[in-house]
């Protein structure tokens, strides 16, 4: 995988910037979630919410998850860390697989609330939507400061 190495630059841009779509759909769709759940619960329309989740899901964040990954794989041969994976790097690949499962979990939530039922309440997606930040600095860090 010598050949990565000389577009690390590239694929680390490419990263990056798919982190940032991938994110900003992470933390953008509890949000809605939370709107999309109080219209429920007050029995006021909600039809714009299912477009908006889905469009967000199908057109920003899976695209931006899978780049996200095919990149973040990428950059870790092109630097020469395959074989040999540090501790910091296996902490951050196990807090990448933790955001795809919530990644997952969101998508679920989605279908479920598609059948006009909550599923939780509401203040339940203001606190997951905590989630993707927390771990974001954490992953910062890690890649940064290596402290491991």
């Amino acid at each position: 995988m010598e050949f990565l190495a000389d577009y690390y630059r590239w694929l680390l841009a490419f990263h990056i910037i798919s982190v940032m779509f991938w994110m900003a759909g992470m933390y953008y769709l509890p949000r809605l979630f939370v709107y999309h759940v109080e219209a429920l619960e007050n029995g006021t329309p909600h039809e714009m919410f299912p477009v908006m989740e889905a469009k967000l899901l199908r057109i920003i964040m899976e695209p931006a998850m899978a780049a996200s990954w095919v990149f973040g794989l990428s950059l870790i041969f092109a630097a020469g860390h395959w074989p040999i994976i540090e501790f910091w790097l296996i902490a951050k690949l196990v807090l990448v697989v933790i955001l795809s499962g919530y990644h997952g979990f969101l998508s679920a939530t989605r279908k479920t609330l598609l059948s006009g039922a909550p599923p939780r309440a509401s203040r339940f997606y203001r606190m997951v939507n905590e989630i993707p930040p927390v771990l974001t600095i954490v992953i910062v860090i890690l890649v940064v400061v290596q402290p491991f």
